[in-house]
């Protein structure tokens, strides 16, 4: 079919689907594609993604910064990289029954590995995916609406929906840290803080317990429900 190269791809993400080899310039040996991934996640795991640099990598690895760029030619690249490797591979969905409960499966699995890594949620969201995992994960969700007679444009646009669902509620999730601040006891808070002429709709969910601790706070649930009206939403759309 032609080189890989032709149809836009770098050659490191074309490396990392195995179809070429990274094209050499005197590689210096013992270094590779693997281990520069490795070493920018195991960095990103430990400092947070802005950590990550070329020169960085380059000092963590005993080599300049202009060594890497042999095997990857810019940042943007590495990144896309790095969160194929943080996420890993998607789980098979054997055990769904259904679209509905293979698409809440995927999510799930989704949010999980997100939270396990939470620096994957710092890099852009951009192009589209084209690492293997992240192709995987795309498979995985697309093999699930089959059957439901949707049209395939509208499969990959509730991937879009559904993804962006779980990124967003997994970044708030993650910037939740309440051991780093003096606890709040929100609803009282905001009820002395608040006049109930000027905002009525929130003395109400006050006084109704909506608004309560963050101690309260149950994040498998919230994400359930989120979940379970965005899967209502497709549902209305499987039926018409």
């Amino acid at each position: 079919m032609g080189e890989i190269a032709d149809f836009g791809v770098p050659a490191s993400i074309a490396a990392a689907w195995g179809v070429q080899d990274r094209p050499g310039y005197g590689p210096r040996p013992g270094l590779s594609l693997e281990r520069i991934v490795d070493t920018a996640v195991r960095v990103a795991a430990a400092e947070g993604l802005a950590a990550v640099s070329m020169v960085r990598l380059g000092k963590e690895l005993g080599t300049s910064a202009m060594a890497l760029y042999r095997y990857v030619a810019a940042k943007d690249e590495l990144l896309d990289l790095m969160l194929d490797r943080g996420l890993g591979p998607p789980a098979d969905g054997a055990g769904a029954t259904g679209w509905r409960a293979g698409l809440q499966e995927w999510a799930q699995a989704l949010l999980a590995a997100m939270l396990a890594n939470p620096w994957t949620l710092q890099v852009p969201a951009g192009a589209p995916p084209i690492t293997p995992n992240q192709i995987r994960w795309l498979e995985r969700c697309l093999a699930a609406l089959a059957g439901t007679g949707l049209a395939e444009p509208e499969k990959l646009s509730i991937v879009l929906l559904l993804s962006g669902y779980v990124r967003s509620f997994a970044s708030t999730a993650a910037a939740m840290h309440p051991g780093d601040r003096k606890p709040v006891d929100y609803g009282r808070a905001l009820a002395r803080l608040t006049d109930p002429e000027r905002f009525p709709a929130i003395t109400a969910a006050i006084a109704a317990g909506a608004i309560d601790d963050d101690a309260d706070y149950d994040a498998a649930a919230e994400f359930a429900f989120g979940l379970d009206r965005v899967l209502d939403g497709i549902a209305a759309l499987v039926e018409r």
